[in-house]
């Protein structure tokens, strides 16, 4: 039986993961960015200092990128606080966790463990180790060079070939380079047509040198782009109401490109309806997989009220959320029913507008007698105010007691006041969101929030996700 200590620590650790999985530091639509940051390093400070392992442990979890790296990075400036086998099992994690980084989210924790003058061993081991696994060195000299000289000097590392460190180093004392890649950015800076063969964000700069027109500039490097880069320019141009590249909608992750939908005006998504349905539908089915209509009958209610805008910062992520859940799950469910707030049956035209009738539309799911009812919402019930959670607790008490209809409440909006995710009612399991795509563990994570599992179980699973990820990173290292 878990003692109340065990209680607190597993609601402790629950609490820190919906922070982590939510909050990156920026405005939210009721709490500023200074406000987010407080409340995010007072958290981490806080499970650094009372339970190091699973706050190790929790980089095995779904949480955002924004915080895998805080969490490596104070467990690399606290290691002499850890034993030599606590150590050992921290390096799997981080390394496992590197591996699966974007890369310009690791040369920034280097870049900050460099400003922060941490240089153990452990730290430079590390360094080392994602470095060596790295497919294409020369890709990174040109595209984050000035982050690559500052790992290699704070780790004591030497570049991998003579013709690397000299670019780094010294570039432009070559006359030619054997790799090709570094020879386009020799060239780039005397020859216009060189700048087209290098990374987007170094041809950039050399576009604005030779005063290559902007649209011109766009259209030739577009198959030199991400499809992050290619989706932020079509954002920006959609905001100046100017044109940019088509973006690739095939293979798009599907919170991303529920993001793109969003950001396109109503007039676009009503003539590509077509083409944006069965891209987003395609998505979810990838999401879906094996699971595709394995989840009996289950309805949604999505929230796409005025707060489902979220900031400047973060603009329509809520509401992109909620649309990605709601094709996530049709393809999930044999049976799908979407409820959205607004009362608007069109999912492709939603829009951030009006309160947030969470009760009410709880009380239409639930007339239509799901096994499985989920809620996405930032939680601002309003219209009544604490309607949702008399209607819960009703159902949970004396309607549902059996709890044939499973209920799982999820928030995608971190509250900075509260160090969590604004919850429904007590009854209701409550877990974090940040992408759509870990709906399905994040569900089967929400089981903890409910209070029927105790730490016991809550660590073995954090120890099974942990194992998991580390043994596939080593199956990719023999390979």
């Amino acid at each position: 039986m878990d003692t109340y200590g065990d209680l607190v620590a597993a609601e402790d650790v629950l609490l820190f993961v919906n922070a982590a999985i939510t909050a990156t530091g920026q405005r939210e639509f009721h709490s500023d960015a200074d406000e987010q940051r407080l409340s995010l390093d007072f958290l981490h400070t806080y499970m650094l200092g009372n339970y190091r392992d699973l706050y190790a442990g929790v980089l095995a979890l779904d949480i955002n990128d924004h915080n895998a790296v805080i969490v490596i990075r104070r467990l690399l400036e606290t290691a002499g606080e850890a034993t030599a086998d606590r150590r050992r099992s921290e390096g799997r994690l981080i390394a496992s966790r590197l591996a699966v980084l974007p890369p310009q989210r690791v040369y920034g924790l280097f870049d900050a463990l460099s400003r922060a003058g941490v240089n153990n061993r452990r730290t430079r081991a590390i360094m080392r180790d994602w470095l060596s696994a790295r497919r294409d060195l020369a890709f990174d000299a040109v595209k984050y060079r000035s982050s690559l000289k500052r790992a290699l000097r704070h780790a004591h590392l030497a570049p991998a070939t003579e013709e690397l460190g000299t670019f780094l180093f010294a570039p432009l004392t070559r006359t030619h380079y054997a790799t090709p890649l570094l020879e386009a950015w020799r060239r780039a800076h005397h020859e216009q047509a060189a700048l087209y063969e290098l990374p987007y964000t170094a041809a950039e700069g050399f576009a604005a040198k030779h005063g290559i027109r902007r649209d011109v500039f766009l259209e030739r490097i577009a198959p030199r782009m991400t499809r992050l880069e290619t989706l932020r320019l079509q954002a920006s141009a959609h905001r100046r109401g100017t044109t940019a590249v088509q973006a690739d909608l095939a293979g798009m992750p599907l919170t991303r490109l529920a993001t793109h939908v969003l950001s396109l005006p109503v007039e676009d998504r009503r003539r590509r309806r077509a083409e944006l349905t069965q891209a987003l539908e395609a998505a979810a089915g990838r999401v879906a997989g094996s699971h595709r209509g394995t989840w009996g009958k289950v309805t949604a209610v999505l929230d796409d009220s005025f707060s489902a805008f979220g900031s400047v910062q973060k603009r329509r992520r809520p509401l992109a959320v909620a649309l990605a859940c709601h094709h996530l799950l049709a393809a999930l469910a044999a049976d799908y029913t979407g409820l959205w707030t607004s009362g608007r049956t069109d999912a492709l035209l939603a829009r951030p507008h009006g309160p947030t009738p969470l009760g009410r539309r709880i009380l239409d799911a639930l007339d239509t007698a799901p096994s499985r009812l989920v809620i996405v919402s930032d939680g601002w019930d309003n219209a009544p105010p604490g309607l949702a959670a008399e209607v819960l607790r009703v159902w949970r008490t004396r309607l549902d007691p059996e709890r044939r209809t499973g209920i799982v409440h999820l928030n995608p909006v971190y509250d900075a006041a509260d160090f969590d995710v604004r919850r429904l009612a007590p009854s209701v399991p409550t877990a974090g969101i940040r992408d759509a795509e870990d709906l399905p563990a994040l569900v089967e994570l929400a089981q903890f929030a409910e209070g029927r599992t105790g730490l016991a179980e809550l660590i073995t699973y954090m120890d099974t996700r942990a194992a998991g990820m580390t043994s596939g990173r080593d199956q990719e290292q023999a390979r």
